[in-house]
């Protein structure tokens, strides 16, 4: 089977006095996320040495799940609540799995 999975890494740089609520906000997001079909994995990861910096890593069976992720309530809410603590734009990083093997998922 081809490799057809997407990984995306999201690198957000919160505004430091608002990590604590964002972080909330974002456990929320993700925890809604875990139970959709096509999602195999939504990491939420913060910086050991800048809490500030932290990275989502979302894993997708396909882009239909991705398109079906930005359609949801949960990810409009945390969108809207969340933009304002950010200290610059997101950036993201989107990528195909080399290993494993798509039969593993």
């Amino acid at each position: 089977m081809a490799n057809n999975l997407l990984i995306v890494h999201v690198d957000i740089a919160v505004k430091p006095e608002e990590v604590p609520e964002f972080l909330a906000a974002t456990e929320v997001n993700a925890a809604a996320s875990r139970a959709e079909p096509g999602i195999l994995r939504f990491d939420v990861l913060s910086d050991r040495d800048d809490p500030a910096h932290v990275v989502l890593v979302e894993i997708y069976r396909d882009q239909a799940a991705v398109d079906a992720h930005k359609q949801t309530a949960h990810y409009a809410e945390w969108n809207d609540k969340v933009a304002f603590m950010m200290a610059r734009p997101r950036q993201r990083a989107r990528y195909v799995n080399s290993s494993p093997d798509d039969e593993s998922f």
